[in-house]
């Protein structure tokens, strides 16, 4: 279920599941599974899931509905989307997703290629992209922390694997090196759980990492801590780094950061000292316009200290002999893509294959690059998880047509034309960690039949693929996805499914013979082609993502709740019973300076909108930051009103004013400021 990856155990009577454990026998997680793993059935079973396709039928947005049939939502759904390509083109009509849960994310890519449009649009310019991409161009993959063998340190950094995980990262693996005798450095502006833990937990003025980054790289290579052999041989242009984190001293770094020149120094040296080390990096640091330079600056980190391409290290996870993703979405069908996108326009990074929210926004409500009049979403909220909700709500309300799959109501899908009721994960047979990174795909059986008129997202798109586009891309039977992936591995889906996980090989050190997938050849410490993309050649720290205002004096940040899934599930009872408002996290100083006290309404507000959230008071926090919840909406509300998702949702506060140019991403935490008592 979702990416994760957790192997369970499913009790099932009848046609019902009646339990839900974890497998100890689990690739990733060896038993353990969290509170919403375990509950996750209640989600088939909730009397207001959707149950068959809707039409609207009354003007956008008023929550009226009426039932209507697979062929008519099809064949509607079709028109509309063929309308638009007749009139302005197909790159008029956008194709959204949110996170990837198992094969629908590449069937949703197969589908706006063979349309025609190369515009998918993905979060990924706050989620995974920049990590992912910046690895690419800096030593030519996505170093994943290798936590599958023994490591002397793990450098957690923006990340919390006790509370939430990375896709293919599980706090199982992460306990399990822990209990084996690595050390744990945390870099968080929050004392999570794992903080706790930790040998040193540096708590980092919110917007400050790559200053503190580059701050580790100082001391490291004035200290002489650095890995000379590897950095001679397989590294390009560390002279210039060297050069460029002379500024970044302890001293320097710490009044940017907060954090004592001390303990920069003492993190620094034991990271650098202890090898292998694993740097554990979540998606915090995308979170904030200078993404890359926090990237680069920890992918340089990786290098320098010789942790790439090592057990223990940050590794390129290879894939097994399964079907390669070009093939998979047909990206031949469209060879010009990475120039029609609506990003190439604004000149993201190279590598970058999604278009960023803020400018699919663009391009619908001002035409640039281009118009764009039409929607397809599918594990997606947009209304509530992408930046500045005013203007997310003001582009949808000005589409031609929009259609949305979803297993519930939610404040986008209730803007749509026409939606779509899916089947579950435990309902269909399905792939998952496919083209995420990982080196591996994990089955996902089918435990239960569908209500009769739910199906699986492939299934949706590959009859909407056959009215949009010619037949002979599409399949009689959507299950056929399944076996061409692990066809090449020379199995069927039963036998994959039978088998267990499908992992490419551990091939650690092949920069030695090969060197590395760079136009160098070599790790690229200052990027040769910096130039030619319009990129920065080194990192930097250019100031905080969004300046100190005195009237905003409170730095406002975000911390994913274990108990949802971003904004997904607040209508699951047993969820919501864990977490039943949303929570904003103040210092015991500042609550008393503000008159807030535990449970207390507190209006948040920065220069772009105010929300109101529930006080938890709590020094876990600093006190000049305040930590809002993320994904808020109220199902248990009106559809008229689009489940209120004006009231308490973090993204009412955000903007897409600023943008990080490289992956077009927005300042979604770091931002100044202020609280009152409601």
């Amino acid at each position: 279920m979702d990416h994760g990856g957790c192997a369970l155990l499913v009790g099932v009577r009848g046609n019902e599941i009646v339990q839900v454990k974890g497998d100890p026998e689990g690739h990733l997680n060896k038993g353990y599974t969290c509170h919403k793993g375990r509950v996750s059935a209640d989600r088939l079973y909730h009397p207001d899931r959707l149950r068959y396709p809707l039409r609207r039928a009354g003007k956008r947005g008023e929550g009226k509905w009426r039932r209507i049939s697979w062929e008519e939502a099809l064949d509607v759904t079709a028109a509309g989307l063929l309308a638009i390509r007749e009139k302005y083109g197909a790159r008029a009509v956008g194709f959204g997703a949110g996170m990837p849960k198992g094969l629908e994310h590449f069937v949703l890519i197969r589908l706006a290629n063979i349309f025609g449009s190369p515009n998918v649009v993905a979060s990924q310019d706050v989620c995974h992209a920049p990590r992912e991409v910046t690895g690419i161009h800096t030593c030519g993959f996505y170093p994943v922390a290798d936590l599958h063998h023994p490591t002397r340190l793990i450098l957690s950094w923006a990340s919390n694997l006790l509370s939430t995980s990375e896709e293919g990262q599980i706090a199982s693996l992460l306990l399990e090196r822990l209990k084996d005798g690595a050390g744990l450095i945390v870099v968080d502006p929050r004392r999570t759980e794992l903080a706790e833990k930790a040998d040193l937990w540096l708590q980092l003025r919110p917007g400050t990492a790559p200053a503190l980054a580059l701050g580790f790289l100082h001391v490291i290579i004035e200290d002489s801590l650095y890995d000379a052999d590897f950095v001679d041989k397989y590294t390009y242009g560390f002279a210039d780094l060297a050069r460029q984190v002379k500024a970044y001293d302890p001293q320097t770094v710490a009044g940017i950061t907060r954090v004592s020149p001390d303990l920069i120094q003492k993190a620094a040296r034991l990271y650098a000292t202890a090898r292998p080390a694993a740097l554990q990096w979540g998606n915090g640091i995308e979170h904030d316009v200078n993404v890359f330079d926090a990237a680069r600056s920890l992918v340089c980190l990786m290098a320098i200290c010789g942790n790439l391409e090592v057990p223990g290290g940050n590794v390129n996870a290879h894939d097994p002999a399964i079907l390669g993703l070009g093939q998979f979405v047909r990206a031949d069908l469209i060879p010009d893509k990475r120039k029609e996108m609506i990003g190439a326009f604004h000149g993201t990074i190279p590598k970058m294959m999604t278009v960023p929210p803020a400018y699919f926004r663009k391009a619908v409500l001002d035409g640039t690059p281009y118009p764009v009049r039409g929607y397809y979403g599918m594990c997606t909220n947009p209304l509530v998880a992408w930046a500045d909700s005013k203007l997310t709500y003001e582009a949808f309300m000005s589409l031609d047509f929009i259609a949305m799959a979803e297993i519930f109501m939610t404040p986008t899908a209730s803007l749509a034309d026409i939606v779509f009721p899916v089947a579950h994960q435990y309902e269909m047979n399905d792939i998952g960690h496919y083209g995420i990174g990982h080196g591996m795909i994990l089955a996902r059986p089918k435990i239960v039949d569908p209500p009769p008129e739910c199906w699986p997202d492939i299934k949706i798109m590959n009859e909407l693929g056959k009215r949009v586009s010619d037949p002979q891309y599409w399949h009689d039977d959507f299950e056929q996805f399944l076996e061409d992936v692990v066809r090449p591995a020379g199995l069927s889906y039963a036998g994959f499914a039978a088998g267990g996980p499908l992992k490419g090989p551990d091939l650690f050190g092949l920069y030695q013979e090969k060197g590395f997938r760079t136009p160098t050849g070599k790790v690229e410490l200052k990027l040769s082609t910096a130039e030619k993309f319009k990129l920065k050649p080194l990192p930097e720290f250019t100031g905080l993502p969004e300046a100190d205002d005195p009237e905003y004096p409170l730095t406002l940040i975000s911390a994913k709740s274990r108990y949802y899934l971003l904004s997904s599930y607040r209508w699951v009872e047993a969820l919501r019973k864990k977490r039943p408002r949303p929570r904003v996290e103040i210092h015991p100083e500042t609550a008393k300076a503000h008159g807030i006290a535990e449970g207390d309404q507190v209006v948040i507000s920065t220069k772009y909108g105010e929300i109101t959230q529930t006080a938890r008071v709590t020094d876990i926090v600093h006190p000049g930051v305040v930590s809002g919840a993320l994904g808020w909406w109220f199902p248990e509300s009106d559809a008229a009103d689009q489940f209120e998702w004006r009231r308490s949702n973090f993204n009412m506060l955000t903007s897409i004013g600023k943008l990080g140019r490289e992956f077009g991403t927005p300042n979604i935490q770091n931002l100044p400021c202020k609280i009152r008592r409601a």
